[in-house]
């Protein structure tokens, strides 16, 4: 007996899942589409949005039969929301599918994203990483990007600030891309978000990030000026001794050649007395 046939004779049928596409985070006036799967011998799919009283859609499903889909060719706030949909078959209703989160962005000015101390981070270790805004936001969210085709959030809660956010990220390893986007919104909106940061990369090394600083680079300038300075004087003090050197063999042989033109013969007329 398959699984599914064993859920039916216990008279519970498999749960659904529901997802979006292209994913749960959407520009405003860009389109989505919500998909939820359940089960062969499905007959009816409902869509529900939480707050209201009765399903958004109803839909029979759709090939290869166990799924249906609502799409949406634009959205704004009013879409962004908590969904979940169930659906109908012959052995009755099933229970509700997972809750999916659809988040509206771009409803406010974007904030920014910075790496502490660097975004160059040693394998195996953390970073942190601020999300920052000059409006009085009371919630940050910090999306990974790259590998998985849901971006992983990460929610400030408790907030830090009105201002800004602090995220721990790590252990990062070299095997994945570790791309980030944060958000602000108000916890009272939780859906509606601001536009996305800039997008942040952090670079995995295998060594010890802090040679990679502009701390160390200062340092290091620091160092080669100072041997650059020494290597001038080392070269002025071997400069002065080879002249020290120089004149010191001359000067007697000089010194005999003036003594040597003094005793000369005088070559004037003889003045008789």
């Amino acid at each position: 007996m398959t699984p599914f046939m064993t859920l039916l004779c216990l008279g519970v049928l498999p749960r659904p899942i529901l997802w979006a596409k292209p994913g749960s985070v959407v520009p405003q006036w860009s389109p989505v589409t919500l998909w939820c799967k359940g089960s062969p011998g499905t007959q009816e799919f409902h869509l529900h949005k939480k707050g209201s009283s009765s399903p958004w859609f109803k839909q029979p499903p759709q090939a290869p039969g166990n799924q249906a889909k609502v799409s949406f060719p634009y959205i704004t706030e009013v879409h962004a929301g908590t969904y979940y949909c169930y659906y109908f078959s012959n052995a009755g209703w099933s229970v509700d599918s997972n809750s999916l989160e659809l988040g509206v962005s771009g409803l406010y000015r974007k904030p920014s994203l910075s790496a502490l101390p660097s975004s160059v981070v040693a394998s195996g270790g953390t970073v942190t990483l601020q999300c920052g805004s000059e409006q009085e936001f009371d919630r940050f969210i910090l999306t990974q990007e790259g590998d998985t085709e849901i971006p992983r959030i990460l929610e400030s809660q408790p907030p830090t600030g009105h201002l800004q956010a602090l995220f721990l990220v790590g252990p990062v390893t070299p095997e994945h891309r570790w791309t980030f986007r944060c958000y602000g919104h108000f916890s009272r909106t939780p859906n509606q978000w601001s536009e996305p940061s800039d997008l942040l990369q952090l670079l995995v090394s295998a060594s010890y990030p802090r040679a990679y600083t502009m701390e160390n680079f200062i340092r290091l300038g620091v160092a080669g000026f100072i041997l650059l300075i020494l290597e001038i004087l080392l070269l002025e003090a071997w400069y002065s001794r080879r002249k020290l050197a120089k004149d010191s063999t001359s000067g007697p042989a000089e010194s005999e050649e003036i003594t040597n033109c003094n005793q000369l013969p005088q070559t004037g007329p003889k003045v008789n007395q």
